[in-house]
């Protein structure tokens, strides 16, 4: 008999995380999940409440001999990355998701599992249903629309709360603790092209990117993994410098903050060209395949025959866009002098698509230093502008600068060593969490963040450490009973 999640420890948390896997919640499509969580706060006799941009807040009163104690505020975010394989039949607007025990690992069938950052949300309920824990006063915090925007957290309010330590529950890692993080911005980039008529004589292909790993594309963006964006424009810019190809359509990555995975683009050959370009084309993704043969081994790139478009884009338009493309930055720009082994700046191309006239090209670009940040949007902004295109920076948030005399941390260190014999490392994360923008509106707050074992998040490899999470949920408790006692004013 296949083991399911609820047959898991902590039970209490696992049957939480069960029942957010049930309820469709793609980032902007949150309104069950938030339905759902202002009738959970309710049915336990709590104070709820959903703010206007449908942030939940749920309070739940010291336990006796804890009223002394600092408040501490719980968050996560309620909404996941809507990610599956091509050949998965799943709507993510409809369709609960599907989990697997894998031996210490549990995953989703062939979509993201939500374990970003579903554990953290159910971690906070489990301790707000529990009525026997110990703990000070606590409010849990859960936001709207972090991966597309971090639109609850921009818009909280100042006032709401009453907590003096936010404790994040986003991180993937147990075992670290997290001060800090990155800022990001998105660059949008459109071209407009005109619709001509196919010439004759011409042979149409389908050419098709899939089998990469993908990832976050903070956290993953220096593992070296193929970006199929970016192999897209590589192949198309060799069949139109070498055979004279023309783009009908393209239609490569689909999510901002994930590293592209799959790509798909519609051309024609001049007849005479087909043999040579078949041979070429052999030879060229037998060269990308070796390239990246140690971290995609089952890449695959196809060339197939299709039937002939009813348009291609005007070449002027087509060797803007694929050339400006080609020559846009990607991956990791910078590493951190500050924090070995941390990336510092990076981007990420994302998403590659063309319909009615536009191409669409859009890039998420991190930093955790805003200069450097700022520095490549003038970088990436004067490329795109030279070929033409329609330039746009929107959804800028700042990034979170450590504060290593924290008392949180230095308190969550203490339990730690205490509870499991070693100190946690203490790192910034190459991500965008909300602990920058919440402490904007809070700037009292003392913040930090941690979480289970989580790997391949933002893709259908996602899966999380089934011993971490009873781990992490075991420091939260051992956190909230050893909650700092409020000053004497």
């Amino acid at each position: 008999m296949k083991k399911s999640i609820l047959d898991l420890e902590p039970k209490l948390v696992w049957k939480h995380f069960h029942s957010l896997t049930q309820i469709p919640r793609p980032s902007k499509k949150e309104e069950k999940i938030i339905r759902f969580m202002k009738e959970f706060g309710e049915s336990l006799g709590l104070e709820t409440i959903v703010d206007e941009v449908g942030n939940v807040i749920i309070r739940k009163p010291a336990s006796a001999g804890m009223e002394n104690r600092i408040g501490i505020v719980l968050q996560g975010h309620i909404d996941m990355v809507p990610q599956k394989n091509s050949d998965k039949i799943h709507d993510f607007e409809k369709d609960p998701i599907e989990t697997i025990v894998d031996g210490d690992w549990v995953k989703a069938n062939g979509t993201t599992l939500g374990a970003d950052n579903g554990m953290g949300v159910a971690a906070a309920m489990a301790v707000l249903e529990d009525k026997t824990l110990v703990h000070g006063p606590v409010e849990a915090l859960f936001t709207i629309d972090e991966e597309t925007g971090m639109t609850g957290a921009f818009n909280l309010q100042p006032d709401i709360l009453k907590g003096d330590i936010l404790i994040n529950l986003d991180s993937e890692d147990e075992g670290e603790l997290y001060i800090g993080c990155a800022g990001g911005i998105n660059g949008n980039f459109r071209f407009t092209y005109k619709e001509e008529a196919v010439p004759k004589n011409m042979k149409a292909y389908k050419i098709g990117i899939s089998g990469l790993k993908g990832g976050h594309s903070g956290l993953d963006i220096a593992l070296g993994r193929g970006n199929s964006c970016k192999i897209m424009i590589r192949l198309l810019h060799h069949g139109i410098e070498k055979h004279d190809m023309l783009l009908s359509s393209i239609d490569a990555g689909n999510m901002r903050n994930a590293i592209p995975r799959e790509a798909n683009a519609v051309v024609v050959i001049p007849n005479e060209e087909e043999e040579k370009f078949l041979s070429c084309f052999k030879k060229l993704t037998a060269t990308i395949k070796a390239e990246l043969s140690v971290t995609e081994p089952d890449l695959k790139i196809t060339a197939e025959p299709t039937d002939t478009p009813s348009f291609v884009m005007d070449a002027n338009a087509q060797n803007s866009m694929i050339r400006a493309t080609y020559g846009c930055p990607n991956g990791v720009i910078r590493m951190s002098d500050a924090m070995p082994g941390l990336v510092e700046t990076s981007t990420n191309l994302s998403i590659i698509s063309s319909e009615k006239g536009k191409i669409k090209v859009i890039c998420l670009l991190r930093s955790s230093v805003d200069s450097a940040k700022f520095d490549l949007v003038n970088m990436m902004g004067g490329i795109f502008e030279l070929a033409g295109a329609e330039v746009d920076f929107e959804g800028e948030y700042p990034g979170w600068k450590p504060n290593p005399d924290s008392t949180i941390l230095k308190l969550m260190q203490e339990v730690y060593h205490k509870n499991y014999g070693k100190i946690p490392e203490v790192k910034a994360i190459h991500a965008g969490l909300e602990c920058g923008i919440l402490g904007s509106a809070y700037p009292n707050w003392d913040m930090i963040s941690f979480g289970p074992t989580i790997r391949s998040p933002h893709s259908p490899d996602e899966k999380v450490n089934i011993p971490s999470v009873g781990k992490f949920y075991d420091f939260l408790l051992e956190t909230l009973k050893n909650a700092p006692v409020k000053p004497i004013v």
